[in-house]
């Protein structure tokens, strides 16, 4: 297993995983990691220069942060880019590192206080053939299982969440909503939902109302030392033994989204 890694990598999953750091901001100790590996700091040092790069007095080159924070998450070593993005938190200062990861007044939240209608973010999403592939992704991977013992099928987490942080750097970027807790949403909500409310709710809560996702994350969590101490595992790189879904399965999850299927 050790060998799949390369030397490259196991360095930091060692320093993730030391005794040395058991005890502190387990999102520092991420960050060091990433630091640690010249793939990992690359893209972190880019994606940093442009979502705090500013165009106008009043916006941020919102298209560039958010192509940088894919690339990020598409060619980052999976290991060192989930734990920067779900390190496990007890206390607000921590929690507050985790929640600007990736620059939120660029990438997430956007000029202004109040956020805009989540229509509007699905209403662009599904105009996008970068957005609309991933948001299926991220239905089809964390999808409750009603069968389930507890609703959510057991190889399920680590899609769910490779899933989840293919949606950063999207019109429907998630992220954690506060510094004393681990919800996440995009930022938007559904008091202008109108006649379109139920379907503005639904979409919300594929991140808020979502076990799979909710027990994804606080599996990441539990797991953060026994996983990391095991030289040459990657967090995330683990086979789905699941088949291929239809296009209309994958519309099936979320009745009320009006997306297309594939092309």
């Amino acid at each position: 297993m050790a060998g799949c890694l390369g030397p490259v990598l196991l360095p930091p999953l060692l320093l993730l995983g030391s005794a040395r750091l058991a005890g502190g901001n387990r999102c520092v100790d991420a960050a060091e990691a990433c630091t640690a590996d010249a793939r990992c700091q690359r893209l972190r040092t880019e994606y940093v220069a442009q979502c705090l790069g500013r165009v106008a007095p009043w916006g941020c080159p919102r298209a560039r942060c958010h192509r940088a924070l894919r690339r990020f998450f598409a060619r980052g070593p999976p290991a060192l880019t989930h734990a920067l993005l779900f390190c496990p938190c007890a206390e607000p200062a921590c929690a507050e590192r985790r929640r600007q990861t990736f620059v939120p007044d660029c990438a997430f939240s956007g000029p202004g206080h109040s956020p805009p209608s989540c229509l509007q973010r699905l209403d662009a999403c599904e105009q996008s053939r970068v957005c609309r592939p991933r948001l299926l992704a991220f239905q089809a991977s964390c999808q409750p299982v009603p069968s389930a013992t507890d609703g959510c099928l057991g190889y399920q987490g680590p899609s769910c969440l490779r899933a989840y942080a293919g949606l950063v750097g999207t019109a429907v970027t998630p992220n954690y909503v506060d510094n004393v807790s681990a919800r996440v949403a995009p930022w938007c909500d559904c008091r202008a939902g109108g006649n379109r409310w139920e379907e503005c709710e639904a979409f919300r809560g594929l991140f808020t109302r979502n076990r799979c996702l909710d027990g994804a994350i606080q599996a990441f969590d539990n797991g953060w030392l026994s996983i990391l101490q095991e030289p040459g595992i990657n967090l995330l790189e683990v086979s789905i033994a699941a088949g291929p879904l239809e296009g209309g399965s994958l519309l099936s999850l979320f009745p009320v989204l009006a997306l297309q299927a594939l092309l």
